[in-house]
């Protein structure tokens, strides 16, 4: 039985969607048999493996509303082992159409079930909101793992994010625990960084991964080529952070031969 992860935080730029394509890329690497929900209307994460959201027509919208089943509109991609359940901006339709509708919470938890034996893991990439969408995220996961930028003002609304947590385990997803947190978008140079990077291990102690993604023009640019870090720039910092960060969490190694030769060989640096 796999287990189903939701990235969550109301809060946009956090870097969900980044983790959640190079978490989903090293672990398919590993030999996992990987399954990545585009739970947010915007489709960054579809559009993030070089899958253009103006042509899907099949998407996590037809899941919510049950016209379709996982496997109706799953999408491959270029990793090997990775599956899409892509989105595209029918989703945003998706909150509105479900008002009333008895069990409206359950139903992306409904249509992983039916899945759940054919994939080791499973990934919900969550809209920058608390709303039915990540409600749906949260009542379907096992687990959530919190994204948090280096940055000012980054803990501010956390406190909303876990009471979400709390009051979907209370009434909806009684094993729903906290996976961990990453810190993301660190500038090792700045003060900022330091304090915020300490005063979230004072808020969430060992919860907290040692591995801190920095922020990084590679991880910034590999979006736009339609393709993870991994297959981008294997050898950028921000991929080393990433690996390690997948190893931290699920404790696996990886086949650099599973990643592919597309390294950018330039001698531009890889920093913030």
């Amino acid at each position: 039985m796999s287990k189903i992860i939701a990235i969550c935080n109301q809060k946009g730029g956090t870097g969900k969607t980044t983790s959640a394509i190079n978490l989903a890329t090293y672990l398919a690497s590993a030999g996992k048999k990987v399954l990545l929900i585009d739970l947010d209307p915007q489709a960054n994460t579809t559009s993030g493996l070089g899958i253009s959201k103006h042509n899907i027509k099949k998407s996590t919208y037809h899941i919510l509303l049950e016209e379709l089943g996982i496997k109706e509109i799953l999408q491959t991609t270029a990793v090997e082992n990775l599956y899409l359940a892509p989105s595209n901006l029918d989703l945003t339709g998706a909150e509105v159409e479900l008002v009333g509708v008895l069990g409206r919470e359950h139903r992306l938890k409904k249509a992983l079930l039916k899945e759940k034996e054919n994939f080791d893991v499973m990934i919900i990439d969550s809209p920058p909101s608390l709303g039915l969408l990540t409600i749906n995220a949260l009542t379907a996961a096992d687990s959530v793992l919190i994204p948090v930028q280096c940055e000012y003002y980054a803990l501010e609304g956390l406190t909303q994010l876990v009471n979400t947590i709390k009051l979907v385990r209370e009434n909806l997803n009684p094993e729903l625990t906290i996976e961990g947190v990453i810190l993301t978008m660190a500038d090792f140079r700045t003060n900022l960084t330091k304090e915020v990077i300490q005063e979230a291990r004072n808020c969430f102690k060992e919860k907290v991964y040692e591995a801190v993604i920095p922020r990084s023009i590679r991880l910034s640019e590999a979006p736009s080529f339609g393709k993870p870090i991994a297959l981008y720039d294997k050898n950028s910092i921000g991929a080393q952070k990433y690996e390690e960060l997948t190893q931290e969490i699920f404790g696996l190694t990886f086949s650099a031969a599973k990643l592919g030769n597309e390294t950018r060989l330039d001698n531009s640096q890889d920093g913030s």
